[in-house]
């Protein structure tokens, strides 16, 4: 492993500490309420998790990103429901204003996201474009000093819950991806609505939904970049985001080693433990093998980030991998707990669930596959 630096280590523990007396006492029930808890992600963003690495001038703590990559992999241990809220508002939403945002919008409003103050979206997927973002098809028409929006977004997390959302919408349907503009909308602007909570398979606590604009006004001084610079701040952006998705997976499966771990020691059958069980250790060195090249995979990259390297591949392959490993070792995970691991009173068929949704959003694994393909070609 890697070897953390005492800022990192010490991110690390502050945000384990604060998951063992605020976030793991209640997760396996507000996971079964399926319940979006407000007050638990203001105390999460509170903590400090929304402004590590961002500038001191933006109300951030200058850290490296490395720092929070490792707050957020710890999060998502106990709870990536809770790591998900923070990693689309920071990013996603913090992420594309602090690149492309004016020192007007960043002021306005990426100050308040750093402080922890207002949660932030992102508003790209629709029922026609997924995978295949240029397809677009939320509309954004000039009218004097301001843009009127009409469309509808699915798949978003943060719905509803959210204060200010990165809304991508057609400004010339003429030009196809060149078309794409990016606009900043908040939560109170009239004919901006949110649908019903979405029913989903994982990530119970944390919120996904649609959203619908009817004629939405929305400033010119909220137009994110320029005209035209939708798609490229939207791909620019989930670079950085899947280093996030990458954290969280093998956050999951390093809890799900752990609970495996503690499980097969106690479990006894046949007149002994588990672990004593030949099979049981092989499965055990497998998933600590793969949970480490997750861990390298995911180090890599944050440290390439940090230090302003190129890192767009680097990202794909991280997200790819440590998500594929998520998956495989929490459902060995749910393999080794036996009838217990099928039960939702035991973590690791929550982190079985959450596991599967790493391989599918911020880009699909496949999707990740074609970057790092054309990278090698090109």
């Amino acid at each position: 492993m890697i070897p953390l630096t005492e800022t990192q280590s010490h991110w690390q523990a502050k945000v384990r500490q604060f998951c063992l007396e605020k976030v793991a006492p209640t997760v396996i029930e507000r996971d079964k309420q399926q319940l979006f808890d407000h007050s638990l992600v203001k105390d999460v963003l509170a903590l400090g998790l929304s402004r590590i690495y961002w500038p001191t001038t933006y109300g951030g703590f200058g850290d490296d990103f490395m720092s929070y990559a490792v707050a957020l992999k710890e999060l998502a241990k106990f709870d990536d429901g809770l790591a998900i809220t923070v990693s689309v508002c920071v990013g996603l939403c913090c992420e594309s204003i602090a690149s492309f945002g004016t020192e007007q919008q960043k002021e306005k409003f990426l100050n308040p996201l750093i402080a922890g103050e207002t949660i932030g979206a992102f508003a790209l997927t629709e029922k026609e474009a997924g995978t295949d973002a240029s397809g677009v098809q939320t509309t954004a028409v000039r009218d004097g000093e301001y843009y009127i929006l009409n469309g509808e977004k699915v798949y978003i997390t943060n719905a509803g819950e959210a204060d200010v959302y990165i809304v991508f919408a057609m400004t010339d349907p003429e030009a196809g991806a060149k078309g794409i503009s990016a606009f900043i909308v908040t939560k109170d602007m009239v004919g901006f609505t949110t649908g019903p909570r979405d029913s989903m398979m994982g990530l119970h606590t944390s919120t996904c939904g649609s959203l619908r604009f009817e004629n939405v006004r929305v400033p010119v001084a909220n137009l994110l970049g320029r005209e035209g610079e939708g798609y490229k701040i939207a791909m620019r952006t989930l670079d950085s985001s899947r280093i996030g998705v990458a954290a969280q997976a093998t956050g999951l499966a390093e809890a799900a080693l752990a609970h495996s771990i503690a499980y097969t020691k106690e479990r006894v059958q046949f007149g002994k433990p588990l672990s004593k069980f030949q099979n049981t250790q092989f499965q055990l060195a497998q998933m600590a093998i793969q949970v480490e090249a997750a861990n390298l995979m995911l180090y890599n990259v944050a440290q390439d980030k940090s230090e302003g390297r190129p890192y767009t591949v680097s990202a794909s392959m991280a997200k790819k991998f440590c998500s594929d490993v998520a998956m495989e070792v929490t459902t060995k995970a749910v393999q080794l707990f036996g009838g217990y691991g099928y039960c939702e009173d035991y973590p690791v068929a929550r982190l079985m669930r959450n596991a599967k949704v790493t391989q599918i959003y911020e880009g699909t694994n496949e999707a990740q596959q074609m970057v790092i393909g054309g990278a090698l070609l090109r």
